[in-house]
């Protein structure tokens, strides 16, 4: 079933014609093409919606995401931090460390900014409280010029999960984060905006079911124009190595112009310390529109500490921390100020 949903997931997303009903098994599948059909057609008459020259390619992506979710059989943990944007409640767990060491990704029409390397280092400061120091060297092209690179912003923060349920089996946290400039020279060529810039965001996650909801808002004060972020993230424990994560995410105004990107990722257990993170994702609108057409993050993750779980032992309860959650998840990678922000 699971894979029936990922199969017409990718068909819908670069644009084939969906698999007849009669090669799908499931009946609630077999039903898609008739759903998207009516939906579209209803919302957009003039349109074409299973048209792979259709420009509501983008709708229909967030229909299929919505079906894969509800209808896949096992369950889905929310799981935020590297290598996705959205963060959770969760931390490293008393005295863990987390290291995440990474390259990250952002092209629109015309413009690429990079973060290579990226550092981000955590610390588990008992089992409620993360402590955050995250570091870049960034590459920025705007309008298709030469590539300039310099030191990227440092930021400092503190994860406190200050709420937490295992009766409802909801956790809310908030992961104020500071930013600042580490060289004027930065600045001065356009690499980032004159700080110190300051996030005060909300992560909730609740489990509904065989779901876990990981949902984070937050604002971002600025030397410039202030804004908000919201991100919406799950995750599915494939395999004991493998869990695959998905999200949609947006920064901007609440009532104005945003940019909003949905990706795909996964971390690969490669050792008792060691796991691949990967993401890629594009905006849901085209060139034009001037937002992402490409994000991703590649690299790994490290983890140290006497409580950290053995390769047997990877996805057992007694291996999570007192939210339910597989200690391997520190902040996100900082890419709402200084690459979207940024064109």
């Amino acid at each position: 079933m699971l894979a029936s949903s990922l199969y017409i997931l990718c068909l819908t997303y670069i644009g084939i014609d969906i698999t007849p009903p009669g090669k799908i098994h499931n009946p609630l599948l077999r039903i898609y093409r008739e759903f998207i059909n009516m939906e579209m057609h209803f919302i957009f008459p003039w349109s074409d919606p299973l048209s792979s020259k259709s420009s509501f390619r983008p709708v229909r992506l967030a229909c299929t995401a919505v079906f894969l979710f509800l209808l896949a059989p096992v369950a889905l943990v929310a799981q935020g931090g590297p290598p996705l944007l959205t963060d959770d409640p969760g931390t490293p767990g008393r005295n863990n460390w987390e290291i995440n060491a990474g390259y990250t990704q952002d092209r629109a029409r015309g413009d690429n900014y990079y973060e290579t390397p990226i550092l981000d280092i955590n610390f588990g400061w008992g089992d409620r409280v993360q402590l955050k120091y995250e570091t870049p060297y960034i590459f920025n092209s705007v309008n298709n010029q030469k590539l300039q690179g310099g030191p990227g912003d440092s930021k400092a923060g503190v994860k406190i999960r200050f709420y937490q349920n295992e009766k409802l089996e909801l956790n809310i946290g908030s992961y104020p984060q500071y930013e600042f400039n580490n060289t004027q020279e930065s600045v001065r060529r356009g690499l980032v905006y004159k700080g110190p810039q300051f996030l005060l965001p909300l992560e909730v996650t609740k489990k509904v079911g065989p779901v876990d909801v990981d949902l984070e808002v937050g604002h971002w004060f600025t030397q410039q124009k202030d804004y908000w972020i919201s991100g919406l993230a799950v995750g599915h424990q494939a395999t004991k190595r493998l869990e695959l994560l998905t999200e949609v995410y947006s920064t901007g105004s609440p009532v104005g112009e945003r940019d909003t990107t949905f990706d795909f990722g996964g971390r690969y257990r490669l050792g008792r310390n060691a796991l691949f993170i990967f993401m890629a994702g594009r905006s849901f609108l085209g060139p034009a529109s001037g937002q992402s057409q490409f994000i991703g993050y590649f690299g790994m993750q490290f983890q140290l500490g006497k409580h950290l779980r053995d390769d047997e032992d990877a996805g057992k309860d007694k291996d999570k921390d007192k939210d339910g959650r597989a200690m391997t998840h520190p902040g996100a990678f900082s890419r709402p100020v200084n690459a979207a922000a940024m064109r």
